[in-house]
């Protein structure tokens, strides 16, 4: 089997479990605390909470199959499919809260399995790099940094407006993101021994922004409305991972001449369905704003 269908059935896998993930953390962060609590403490209720945790577990075993899909294939390839995860969590989020799914669910659900389908195939993204060199990341950081802090400060100066929710979720999957194009460096040393990878740079960043992340997500899902938030994540997540991956990463699209305009609308009909998707999946769920100061 060539490594892009094994980084392909490895990143769907993912998507599965991720999406298991995420749909019991959401219910348990709207659960946790009927309280006005900032990003810290609501993290740290649901660090006491053991359906959180079941919820995270769950996530984790998603993240590892990415982890092992980036060993196989391209950070473009495989934060595509996991997009996917919006395909398991409809369903699934419907059975939790005794609901059906709506004809324009499925027909966006349909729209979403093949735009990602046709970016992966007329896309043909090739693997480059596994790890970026300081110069890079700190352009990275130059870039992204103040990107994140006007997004952190636009969310508390509009604290209790569905914005806010919409800012944390921008934050939270851009952090996902860049803690693919991680992930990516830490797999590459595994193999090196336990040493190596604890002399790794690239480590200790990973973790903290796996830890940020995942805090400011919650924080993201108690905002404001889920259809401001869900969104969010998704289409950020994906798009600050593939374009970091061939910002520094020198991955490539390869659609040729003509798949260029084929690969644009399918880009475009990803975004649409995926924000269609959720939106959809919110509200029809119960609605459960909180104010997140800072």
């Amino acid at each position: 089997m060539h490594k892009s269908d094994i980084a392909t059935l490895l990143a769907l896998g993912a998507a599965l479990l991720i999406a298991v993930g995420d749909v019991i953390q959401q219910r348990s962060a709207h659960d946790v605390t009927d309280e006005q609590v900032g990003h810290v403490a609501l993290f740290l209720r649901l660090l006491r909470d053991k359906k959180w945790w079941l919820g995270s577990l769950v996530a984790a075993g998603g993240f590892g199959l990415q982890a092992a899909a980036l060993g196989y294939g391209s950070v473009l390839l495989v934060q595509a499919l996991l997009v996917t995860s919006l395909l398991f969590a409809l369903p699934l989020s419907a059975r939790f809260a005794g609901r059906r799914i709506t004809s324009s669910q499925w027909m966006w659900a349909v729209v979403l399995a093949v735009a990602v389908a046709v970016i992966v195939t007329v896309g043909n993204p090739s693997k480059g790099d596994s790890r970026a060199g300081i110069d890079l990341w700190l352009w990275v950081i130059a870039t992204l940094g103040p990107f994140l802090a006007v997004c952190l400060l636009g969310a508390r100066v509009m604290s209790g407006k569905p914005v806010a929710a919409v800012l944390l979720g921008v934050v939270a999957g851009s952090l996902w993101g860049l803690f693919a194009v991680l992930t990516k460096g830490v797999v590459d040393q595994l193999d090196r021994g336990v040493w190596a990878l604890l002399k790794l740079p690239e480590l200790y960043p990973w973790a903290a922004v796996a830890i940020a992340a995942t805090a400011l997500q919650q924080s993201a899902f108690r905002a404001g409305s889920m259809a401001a938030s869900l969104p969010a994540v998704t289409v950020s997540e994906p798009m600050v991972g593939s374009i970091l991956g061939m910002a520094i990463l020198g991955e490539m699209l390869r659609p040729g001449r003509s798949g260029w305009v084929v690969l644009g609308i399918a880009v475009v009909a990803m975004v649409a369905a995926t924000v269609e998707l959720a939106r959809g999946e919110a509200t029809s769920s119960p609605d459960v704003t909180a104010s997140m100061p800072g």
